[in-house]
């Protein structure tokens, strides 16, 4: 089911980030777990507030949300952990709680972060392709921007010849506390910011962050029969992490673009067909498009009207699982002939007088029984 962000933290679609930020502040703490122990609700809201956040907090998930709903960010779509959800207390109520009380507070339990290695970021991009290629699968190569380990120093962030040293605020911890009272607060060392080593003597192609940006080509193999908003992962082919810690994940964000003449229902396909009035009524065979490209001839009988369907068994997208493909239904248009010539003219108008009076039921059963019936009313309501 679709779930709305905004609507979970009481904010238009126009909320700045401070505005969805502070929203966000306000219901964390009104429906938190540990200040409602006895009202399980309590715990659904609180996650459902905190996903919300955890998407709307975010410029590309933003805008990833707003274009293709939530969809894109539960597992339906081919995501996994780190794709969007929340997490419980961490993620996006541990950005509230530390703008209140510095990094982390805790009530003399010790621990915090420590600077060691960590995650790289999970980074999405963007793929469009047509519903062609969607129905027929493809392999092709993306460029990527993401931040790598620098080749110079393999990520040490240190010049060749030289190491890093334990931080002397810190001794290593890389966070620094103060007990004030009751509590124990512990902020990020502002000395190795959190490193708890310093460099004497930085590489001099990444300034000692260990990682450099650069542009990375990667092959992707998309499936036949995706769906708009499925996602393919690419594990740790994301940016690299921090101080030598295991690379994120990249996420394939597939966007369908629309089809001329194809309209998608699962995986049956929906097309109209125009069908000139003369074939309509007497009969005749016509030519559609298929999705792979070809063509196949489906038979008019006489007599057919606007809105008629027609089916082609087996003609829709393979199912991404088995492969057993849909469906392709026509919907037929009949199409009145312009332009037409006096003397095409007069032999309909002769075809109609042949056509009017007392035949007129049997020709056109339909507008002869919506004109006896209006009369009726009409009768009716004259009396």
């Amino acid at each position: 089911m679709a779930k709305d962000f905004y609507a979970a933290l009481d904010v238009p679609k126009t909320a700045t980030p401070d505005e969805i930020k502070k929203a966000y502040r306000k219901l964390a703490m009104k429906y938190h777990p540990d200040q409602n122990r006895d009202n399980p609700e309590a715990e659904i809201k609180f996650k459902e507030i905190t996903e919300a956040y955890d998407v709307l907090k975010d410029e590309q998930k933003r805008a990833t949300y707003d274009r293709l709903g939530s969809a894109a960010f539960d597992g339906s779509m081919g995501g996994g952990p780190g794709a969007g959800g929340a997490g419980g207390f961490g993620g996006a109520f541990s950005d509230i709680f530390e703008d209140m009380f510095g990094d982390f507070v805790n009530r003399g339990t010790g621990g915090g972060t420590r600077g060691g290695p960590s995650r790289g970021s999970d980074i999405q991009y963007t793929m469009e392709i047509t519903m062609e290629e969607a129905y027929a699968g493809k392999e092709t190569t993306i460029k990527v921007p993401v931040r790598q380990a620098c080749d110079k120093c393999s990520g040490s962030g240190s010049n060749e010849g030289s190491a890093s040293e334990a931080c002397p605020s810190c001794n290593g911890a890389g966070r620094i506390r103060a007990q004030q009272g009751f509590f124990t607060i512990e902020r990020t060392c502002p000395t190795c910011e959190g490193a708890g080593h310093i460099i004497r003597d930085p590489c001099n192609k990444c300034g000692g962050s260990g990682v450099t940006r650069k542009e990375k080509t990667l092959r992707v193999k998309i499936p036949a029969g995706v769906d708009h908003g499925r996602r393919i992962r690419l594990t740790g082919e994301g940016e690299a992490g921090m101080r030598g810690g295991p690379s994120g994940d990249l996420y394939v964000l597939l966007a369908i673009k629309p089809n001329k003449f194809f309209k998608r229902d699962n995986n049956n396909l929906h097309g109209r067909v125009p069908v000139p009035m003369t074939i309509a009524a007497i009969g005749g065979d016509v030519e559609v498009p298929t999705i792979d490209g070809k063509k196949s001839r489906i038979k008019i009988p006489a007599g057919t009207q606007t809105g008629q369907q027609f089916r082609l068994k087996g003609k829709g997208m393979p199912d991404l699982r088995t492969g057993a493909p849909g469906d392709m239904f026509i919907d037929v248009r009949v199409e009145t002939p312009v332009n037409l010539t006096k003397k095409q003219k007069d032999l309909l108008q002769q075809l109609d007088k042949t056509m009017g009076g007392k035949a007129a039921a049997k020709h056109s059963p339909e507008s002869s029984g919506f004109l006896k019936k209006f009369k009726e009313v009409w009768d009716d309501l004259t009396e």
